[in-house]
């Protein structure tokens, strides 16, 4: 009971009467959260208040604690995400969630129920790595964004070192209504790319590089010191919040466009 149309229905019901009282108690009952053994405090209420849900962030939790968050959250979510799940975690998760699907490049495991086409989100996400070595932090923001209903475009392998390979993809940079771009190393790629592109740019620093790049130090700070406008710059190695900034700031543009108020 954590989808704002589902929460409406409940409560029409309950007023022409074909839910009783004590039924709609018992639903939301764990409307702001539940709990979940002595571990875990499951936010039911966040698609209602941010527009996603809660997902899961696997490091420091046990596979048990996994399957357990994994099993009170979907009753209530079209999709369930655990991110950072190594293969080792998703073989002993596997058992107990037999539907559950992994994506190994980016680390992340769902679980999705059909979701009508009506439910996707306008808009497409331009998803831009610098390196094969960038790939697994541009597959988190890849799988993330998918699995949230926006229509992704993965330009994998054009960093600046062979800047022929972006360039020959300006039309695909022109077309995305918001721009990811992942690079370790120095970090450029973003500067370049927010200075083809007439859309937001949210660039991800990764720990790819050598030394003297301090394990993603070094292409944060370059993306924070762009002289290119429009860039918007998330913490190293953080795919996952990048495709979640990218998803907000597309719903947001789609509640202007269409005239709709603030909820």
């Amino acid at each position: 009971m954590t989808q704002p149309d589902d929460l409406q229905q409940l409560l029409n019901a309950v007023a022409t009467g074909l839910v009783s009282p004590d039924t709609a108690f018992q639903k939301l009952k764990y409307l702001d959260y539940e709990p979940v053994g002595d571990f875990a405090k499951i936010d039911h209420h966040r698609t209602v208040r941010t527009g996603f849900p809660e997902v899961i962030w696997g490091p420091g939790k046990t596979p048990e604690q996994i399957v357990e968050i994994f099993q009170a959250m979907l009753p209530h979510q079209n999709c369930v995400m655990a991110t950072r799940i190594e293969p080792l975690v998703y073989d002993r998760l596997l058992p107990h969630l037999p539907q559950l699907q992994y994506y190994a490049k980016a680390r992340i495991c769902a679980v999705q129920n059909p979701v009508p086409d009506r439910l996707l989100h306008p808009g497409q996400i331009g998803l831009i790595s610098a390196g094969t070595a960038d790939l697994s932090i541009a597959e988190e923001a890849a799988v993330t964004a998918t699995l949230s209903g926006f229509s992704v475009h993965r330009l994998w392998d054009v960093g600046v070192a062979g800047i022929h390979r972006l360039l020959q993809n300006r039309d695909a940079i022109a077309k995305a209504d918001v721009l990811i771009v992942v690079a370790g190393m120095e970090g450029a790629l973003a500067s370049v790319v927010a200075g083809l592109a007439d859309c937001p740019v949210i660039a991800v620093p990764t720990s790819v590089g050598y030394g003297a790049s301090f394990n993603g130090l070094a292409p944060l700070l370059t993306m924070l010191n762009s002289c290119a406008p429009g860039i918007g710059v998330v913490n190293i190695d953080n795919g996952f919040g990048a495709a979640m900034l990218a998803g907000q700031i597309l719903r947001t543009a789609v509640r202007i466009n269409c005239g709709d108020p603030k909820p």
